[in-house]
């Protein structure tokens, strides 16, 4: 992979960072970066570890749980405030991504982060993806 096509596939990445709520598929983010959808997904992943779809979730979820923790909209709100368009596939990914359904996160208390920095919260409270968790220790 040369130099010029990191330099894209960082400029589609950027663009899912800057526009996750809006619907963005696989071909319009290979055109972002100049690429064929098929190329661009095999780059995607040989150069960030995971599928575009994967990395759209990930932010998609990280946003969620901001939302979710102030506590002023539904999880059907937030759902659709980020761009998700079903309500059970964001439930779903929600639950896998972070352990615990949506309505959970959300009706529990987040105290214990309130006097943490936001930047510091996001690193914290990132969505773990698939194959991120830790393992457990051993006897």
């Amino acid at each position: 992979m040369t130099l010029e096509d990191l330099a894209r596939l960082r400029r589609a990445r950027d663009q899912v960072d800057r526009d996750y709520a809006e619907p963005l598929d696989v071909p319009a983010l290979a055109r972002t970066a100049l690429m064929s959808p098929g190329h661009f997904s095999r780059s995607f992943r040989a150069a960030f570890g995971e599928t575009p779809y994967s990395y759209l979730m990930t932010r998609r979820i990280e946003r969620a749980k901001a939302l979710l923790r102030r506590g002023d909209l539904s999880v059907t709100e937030v759902c659709f405030e980020v761009g998700c368009t079903s309500l059970g596939s964001f439930s779903s990914r929600f639950t896998e991504l972070v352990g615990e359904s949506p309505s959970t996160y959300r009706a529990r208390s987040h105290d214990e982060g309130a006097a943490v920095p936001a930047c510091v919260a996001k690193i914290h409270t990132r969505p773990v993806r698939n194959g991120e968790a830790k393992p457990t220790a051993r006897p």
